[in-house]
């Protein structure tokens, strides 16, 4: 990953992945004031200087080869969403899938995209052999449940008390996908 820029995914519709810019500061800072974001994925941001180190530093965890995060946008448009790769293990042929949705792009499938997208470009051209997707995923969450199923993530089991949201422990879905699994 290090020898490499970060490459553009294209999506259907004219959207792609690509990665982020100091200018999607403003879209950084709106996904952690939203409620939902912030609920299913413990993500905060307060104000635009947070925003532009927090995408500075998506830029060194690719560099790391720890992880690879992109934007979700129409060419020369604003984030919409992010999706990426978290706990990137390149020896271990490993990560966690992650993703959001600003709400004005919810409920059109392009989570789901993205996350195929992603799952396409890890296990076919990064070459890892397992993704586990875990986004969050409260069992109280059955959305993002449904992205995981429709994006070819297989239920694997409830992992208990696996995660600290503000309003206590929750139970956590586990989905993952292996190298020859169908979309």
């Amino acid at each position: 990953m290090a020898g490499h820029a970060q490459p553009v995914l294209a999506l259907p519709g004219g959207l792609r992945l690509r990665p982020w810019r100091p200018e999607d500061a403003e879209a950084l800072l709106a996904a952690g004031q939203d409620p939902d974001i912030r609920r299913w994925n413990l993500f905060t941001v307060a104000d635009t200087e947070q925003a532009r180190a927090r995408i500075a530093r998506m830029h060194e965890r690719w560099r790391a080869e720890t992880g690879a995060v992109w934007a979700l946008a129409r060419p020369d448009g604003p984030a919409a969403g992010l999706a990426g790769l978290n706990d990137v293990d390149l020896a271990g042929g490993g990560a966690e899938l992650v993703y959001w949705l600003l709400p004005g792009a919810r409920g059109a499938g392009l989570a789901v995209a993205a996350v195929r997208r992603l799952a396409r470009w890890a296990l076919d051209d990064l070459g890892l052999h397992r993704l586990r997707l875990r986004l969050c995923h409260s069992t109280a969450n059955p959305a993002s449940c449904r992205v995981a199923e429709r994006a070819g993530f297989r239920y694997e089991g409830t992992q208990r008390s696996a995660l600290l949201h503000a309003d206590g422990w929750h139970d956590q879905h586990l989905h993952a996908r292996v190298a020859g699994d169908p979309e």
